[in-house]
């Protein structure tokens, strides 16, 4: 019932300016007596990936808390996971405004903001109050005027600060909203990123006597062969995970919205078949040897089968919960 009013009020607002009042509210209120207007008692449904014990395997994708402000408030949503960022060396105000939009008809988000955050420090700062002990993932990326021939140097500082505070970590190589972010993806700079992370991975492994798992988000518009040779540099080096996917560029499903033509990511209902494909192909070419988190167009139990029987092992959502709220974590974690 809260929910279902809190949003009618949202949705009269700016994009933005709902989320803006949202986070602050979710930041004051946890661990308050204003947090039962949206925490949950959930059955545990407990799975392991990755060497981690989850307590269910839906989980919040990244993007929704940039800055790791609202970890509490998420965990009493009865989340498996919640992952926080993209966060980025340095703070960065994003791109211009108006730069969210809504498509009500099509339960899909269109967004260009262009990875705002407030800064690693401040992100390590918020995460390191945090009173729950909910696994915890950080996603990082790079300062939009790094040059992406030196986006490698911005991963491996996050990774330096963020280490002992996550349960792992997500490298956010296909956001469309950073300019060449996305070449990332392949080849030798693939590679190149790849191991230069696996090397430093390693060091900070015995330097805080614990192993965290790495991985790596990746976009939906890729073909086969692109998703074949990233499944083979997964494996070659060991990487510890892969999250299926990030927003589309694609408007397939949305040419007629009212807010179709604009640039940024698609997200929602639209991009579900697109980025299960990816998670099946995925699937076939890694063959257990790295686990695959499913994101995209999940909102509801039937969509949450989907990635599932596609091959994912976890799931996230994000803009299903945006139309939801947390009746869908509900909804999913009981249907499995």
């Amino acid at each position: 019932m809260f929910f279902s009013l809190s949003q009618k009020l949202m949705f009269q607002l700016d994009p933005e300016r709902a989320h803006e009042m949202a986070i602050s509210f979710m930041k004051n209120s946890a661990n308050t007596p204003l947090a039962c207007t949206y925490s949950q008692k959930l059955v545990d449904k407990p799975v392991n990936v990755m060497g981690i014990d989850f307590k269910n395997p839906v989980g919040l994708a990244a993007g929704l808390d940039k800055n790791g402000e609202c970890v509490d408030a998420f965990d009493a949503m009865g989340f498996g996971f919640v992952e926080v960022g993209t966060v980025t060396p340095r703070p960065q105000d994003g791109n211009e405004k108006p730069r969210i939009f809504r498509l009500k008809e099509q339960q899909a988000i269109i967004n260009r903001m262009g990875f705002n955050n407030k800064g690693v420090d401040y992100l390590v700062d918020q995460v390191s109050r945090r009173q729950s002990k909910g696994t915890l993932g950080i996603n990082i990326g790079k300062n939009f005027d790094t040059p992406v021939e030196q986006g490698k140097d911005d991963y491996l500082l996050c990774m330096d600060k963020v280490y002992q505070h996550a349960s792992y970590i997500t490298v956010n190589i296909s956001s469309p909203n950073t300019p060449g972010l996305r070449s990332l993806q392949y080849g030798e700079a693939l590679d190149d990123l790849l191991a230069s992370l696996k090397e430093r991975q390693a060091q900070l492994a015995i330097k805080h006597n614990k192993t965290l798992p790495l991985l790596l988000k990746i976009a939906p518009d890729l073909s086969h062969e692109e998703v074949v040779q990233i499944s083979d540099s997964l494996i070659r080096h060991k990487v510890d995970g892969v999250i299926a996917t990030n927003t589309t560029l694609s408007r397939e499903g949305v040419e007629n919205s009212t807010y179709g033509t604009q640039a940024g990511g698609l997200s929602g209902r639209p991009v579900a078949l697109k980025s299960t494909q990816i998670v099946d192909i995925l699937g076939q070419e890694l063959k257990g040897q790295c686990p695959i988190i499913g994101v995209g167009g999940i909102d509801s139990a039937s969509a949450a089968r989907d990635k599932f029987d596609a091959g994912a092992s976890l799931i996230q959502v994000y803009t299903g919960f945006i139309y939801k709220g947390p009746a869908l974590v509900k909804e999913i974690v009981n249907s499995l």
